[in-house]
C-alpha cells in the first residue's frame, strides 16, 4: 500500500478509481481528481503548501511534485500525464498536457492547454508555455505548435493507455 501521510492535520484526499503503486508517497495538502494514477517510487509532498490535481492525470515513476513554502503550489488541470523521473515544482499545469520524461518545471510556470514540455526540458521560473505548443531544450523554448494529430496521438494516447495499465493492477477483469 501506498505511503500515504498526514502533515500538520492534513491528509491527502483521492478521488474514485486512483491507482497508488505499494511505494508511491503522498504527504499532506494533496487533492487528486477521479481516475489519477500515482507510479512507483512517484514523491507527491504537500507538506510546505497545496498540491491540487485533476481528473485523469497520471504521475509515472520517480517523478515529484512539490511546492515552496508560503510561496508557490501546484494545480494539475485534467488529462494531464506527468513523465518518468520529472520533477513539478510550485507550478501551473492546465488540461490536456504532457510532461516528458525528465524535464523540470520551475516555480511559477504555466503550462496552458494542449502542450508538451519535451523530454529532459527545463521550464525556468515563470516561464509561460502557449496553449498548443511544444517547448524543449535547457532553457526550454517554444519549438513547434501542435496539431490535432500529434495532441490525439501523445497526450491523450498516453493519457488513455495509463488508465488501461492503472486496470491492470486494480481490476483484472478489464485487462
Amino acid at each position: 500500500m501506498a505511503l500515504i501521510k498526514e502533515v500538520n492535520g492534513v491528509t491527502p484526499k483521492l478521488g474514485t478509481n486512483c491507482f497508488l503503486a505499494e511505494n508511491a508517497t503522498l504527504v499532506g495538502d494533496v487533492n487528486m481528481g477521479n481516475d489519477c494514477s500515482v507510479w512507483f517510487n512517484a514523491v507527491i509532498r504537500g507538506d510546505v503548501n497545496s498540491i491540487s490535481i485533476g481528473n485523469k492525470v497520471n504521475i509515472q515513476d520517480g517523478a515529484v511534485l512539490h511546492c515552496t513554502y508560503q510561496k508557490t503550489k501546484v494545480h494539475i488541470g485534467n488529462n494531464v500525464s506527468i513523465g518518468h523521473n520529472a520533477i513539478v515544482h510550485g507550478c501551473t499545469i492546465h488540461d490536456n498536457v504532457l510532461i516528458g520524461m525528465g524535464a523540470i518545471v520551475m516555480d511559477n510556470c504555466v503550462i496552458e492547454s494542449n502542450s508538451i514540455i519535451a523530454a529532459g526540458a527545463v521550464l525556468t521560473e515563470n516561464t509561460r508555455v502557449p496553449a498548443g505548443t511544444i517547448f524543449a531544450g535547457v532553457p526550454a523554448k517554444k519549438v513547434k505548435d501542435i496539431d490535432s494529430r500529434l495532441l490525439e496521438g501523445e497526450v491523450n494516447r498516453i493519457a488513455n493507455n495509463y488508465l488501461m495499465y492503472a486496470s491492470w493492477f486494480t481490476d483484472n477483469k478489464r485487462k
